[in-house]
């Protein structure tokens, strides 16, 4: 069972940048795909960003331009590079690996705020 650790969250002003890092137990080169996905109080869980395995990038239309997600395979360890945050992103971001044949492992969510 794979685990997924994030960390980085926390209270910022509008404008500023929040860098999350997700580490993984196991080795993320094999897996399909990672992603980050965020819920906001009252609302569904949403898709943020998501890199596959052969490296192409997906990216929900609102954070475009201004988020970017990579990943250290040798650390196991992806990251979520936030910039320019809104307090519309405020929300719990969940670090998410499918690690294949259907199987899909979250981490436990790390709170991102952002204050007007």
């Amino acid at each position: 069972q794979v685990q997924l650790v994030e960390s980085g969250g926390g209270l910022v002003q509008a404008g500023g940048s929040l860098r999350l890092s997700c580490a993984a137990s196991g080795r993320i080169v094999s897996f399909n795909a990672m992603g980050w996905y965020r819920q906001a109080p009252g609302k569904l869980r949403e898709l943020v960003a998501r890199i596959r395995s052969g490296g192409s990038l997906n990216y929900a239309d609102s954070v475009k331009g201004r988020f970017t997600i990579s990943r250290d395979n040798a650390k196991n360890t992806v990251y979520l590079q936030m910039t320019s945050l809104k307090p519309e992103d405020t929300a719990v971001y969940y670090c998410n690996a499918e690690t294949g044949w259907g199987a899909t492992a979250w981490g436990q969510g790390t709170q991102v705020t952002v204050s007007s």
